[in-house]
């Protein structure tokens, strides 16, 4: 009784909130000793998880009430090993593999098995396949180009994992080429630079995202060659993405031009429909949302920005809510339909800005500015997400119209108000009350 309560307990518990991978491994490997009205008593294996889980207690105590529907309070106990004498550790498990690439910044929607592959990617896939099987060997560096949206990213992540799941104890890091830049310039104020270095120099495998990003840095690039360097020459493997091959980056220095060209060198084209209808397949089975494969198609055929086929997958989802168990020709129809006269009215951002924070009655100067609070992020997210999906915007522009430090907190911010319009329908249904005042004739 107690084992079936605690195992619908955690699967509540996978689907609340954002994902603390240590904080789940640890409940998963304890138990449910007992349960009264308002108490529950948690068994953990020994008394390093028990300290662990007690700092943690408030966030597990607020998801047991919300999942009982009732006040709980929680007891951690540690099992009894009356044989031993010795001091438990801390904390005595193994890291998941999650945890491990949460930590390198690895995206977990990224792997080789849902990448969809076609005629204009399969050089690259082939390429990153090989890198992961034997790095620092095969093409070093590897350097993937291409528009927005074609799979850099996911190739480039993709690899990271494989090389973490063959070797947990390797030190991998996913990196955005602006993060470096801010990093380095923090360092050199902070005076720190020798623990930048140790960071970055040790790695055994570095993926730098825009790589762009370094060029015209005098110091950035000085840097980031003795990194490179540093790498190589023990082995390490090196992972460049860009918008545009090496010879075409502006400002670029002569020695790191010829860094970037002595490994493979491959260019990712935009997909085809064929796999742009291969894309927003694999997104469905992710998501679990059943699709009528012409339905695919029709979207494919409308669509051809890949990033913006799983945010319109969701969008048409969302409309299916409690009406239609798939989305079928009929819905995808009536989507389009009221697109083509939404687009008939100009919108800007600031439009979008004002309705965002008419809705929810915030501040435009506050929702841009520096609060995190729970009131004014999600606004904020929100923000972001109509900014992408109505007006079609870059992760860049929306984080430098909201005034945001970088693009993956915008990236993170639609991300979350997408699932959130799959998973809650009084979210989707806000969405769809913010859009509709944007668009009145819709």
């Amino acid at each position: 009784m107690l084992s079936s309560v605690w195992k619908e307990f955690l699967e509540h518990f996978d689907t609340i909130g954002e994902k603390k991978s240590v904080l789940h491994s640890l409940l998963r490997q304890s138990t449910l000793a007992s349960l009264g009205e308002n108490l529950a008593k948690i068994q953990t294996p020994n008394p390093g998880m028990a300290t662990y889980l007690a700092s943690r207690k408030s966030e597990v105590e607020i998801a047991l009430s919300a999942f009982f529907k009732r006040g709980m309070r929680v007891d951690i106990v540690a099992k009894e090993t009356p044989h031993k004498k010795v001091d438990a550790p801390l904390l005595s498990y193994t890291p998941p593999l999650e945890d491990l690439y949460s930590r390198a910044g690895l995206n977990p929607k990224f792997t080789f098995e849902t990448f969809a592959v076609s005629p204009t990617n399969n050089v690259a896939f082939a390429a990153a396949q090989a890198v992961s099987t034997d790095p620092g060997v095969s093409y070093n560096p590897l350097f993937f180009y291409g528009g927005v949206g074609v799979g850099k990213t996911h190739l480039a992540q993709a690899i990271a994992r494989v090389i973490l799941q063959k070797n947990t104890a390797a030190k991998v890091l996913f990196c955005p080429g602006d993060r470096f830049t801010n990093e380095l310039i923090e360092s050199i104020q902070n005076k720190s630079t020798q623990q930048f270095r140790k960071k970055y120099r040790t790695l055994n495998l570095l993926i730098i995202d825009d790589i762009q990003f370094i060029a015209g840095k005098q110091t950035i690039q000085e840097e980031f060659f003795h990194t490179f360097n540093t790498i190589v020459g023990v082995g390490g493997q090196i992972i460049l993405t860009s918008d545009r091959p090496p010879h075409d980056i502006k400002n670029l220095e002569d020695r790191l031009r010829s860094r970037f060209s002595g490994g493979l060198i491959v260019d990712l084209q935009p997909p085809d429909f064929e796999l742009r209808t291969a894309i927003l397949l694999i997104k469905a089975k992710e998501k679990n949302i059943v699709i009528q494969i012409e339905a695919a198609k029709v979207i494919a055929e409308q669509i051809e920005d890949s990033r913006a086929l799983e945010g319109t997958l969701l969008s048409i989802y969302a409309k299916t809510l409690g009406s239609k168990e798939q989305i079928d020709l009929e819905v995808v129809d009536l989507y389009f339909r009221g697109a083509e006269t939404r687009k008939t009215i100009r919108l800007g951002p600031s439009e979008v800005l004002r309705a965002v924070c008419s809705y929810y009655n915030v501040k435009q100067t506050i929702l841009r500015g520096a609060v995190r609070s729970e009131s004014i992020a999600f606004p904020r997210q929100v923000a972001m997400f109509l900014l992408r999906r109505e007006l079609k915007m870059k992760y860049e522009e929306i984080a430098t119209f909201l005034r945001r430090k970088d693009h993956t907190t915008v990236l993170h911010g639609c991300e979350k108000i997408a699932n959130l319009c799959m998973r809650d329908p009084s979210v989707a249904e806000q969405i769809d009350r913010i859009t509709k005042s944007l668009n009145p004739s819709s």
